[in-house]
């Protein structure tokens, strides 16, 4: 009897820790997907262009050419609001969309406080942890709907470039 009572209690709990986990779905898609083709050909160029160290982030927006100098080719694309590229505290890159998740607008974009180290949008002030929680969303309308920000691939390329970003 006892090791029936025992089972039922340890279900139970299974059960409850199940459901309450969840309760804390994020849900990263809310951004429509849009093609993202990014390619830093040369380690040079990812020098310039790419995130070299811990910490560090650059914006790609085709239509507005930022950055500036950045070789934009008829291959390159840029996702839906653009493409928010950082580096972790181990100086791993990461992408994400720059366009808030809450807002689903090309033009309102997520920029990085460099007081908190969270990209906030300048809109519903919701902030997002892109350098160690991957995008999720930490305060505001998002954090209370659970919608993280949309991830995108950072590696090899697949053509010989040195670093791709991609979706």
């Amino acid at each position: 009897m006892r090791r029936a009572s025992r089972f039922a209690a340890i279900t139970l709990l299974i059960a409850a820790m199940s459901s309450a986990q969840s309760c804390h779905h994020l849900d990263d898609d809310r951004i429509p997907p849009a093609a993202v083709n990014i390619s830093f050909h040369t380690m040079a160029e990812w020098n310039t262009y790419g995130v070299g160290g811990a910490l560090q982030w650059k914006r790609f927006i085709i239509d507005e050419r930022i950055p500036a100098n950045y070789p934009y080719t008829a291959l390159t694309y840029t996702g839906f609001g653009g493409v928010l590229l950082v580096a972790d505290a181990f100086g791993t890159p990461l992408a994400y969309d720059l366009a808030c998740p809450y807002e689903c607008k090309r033009s309102v974009r997520v920029s990085i406080d460099t007081e908190t180290m969270l990209a906030e949008c300048p809109v519903c002030h919701s902030t997002y942890d892109v350098f160690s929680l991957y995008g999720h969303p930490v305060s505001g309308p998002s954090a209370d709907r659970g919608y993280g920000m949309r991830r995108y691939y950072v590696g090899p390329g697949r053509a010989g470039e040195y670093m791709n970003v991609s979706f």
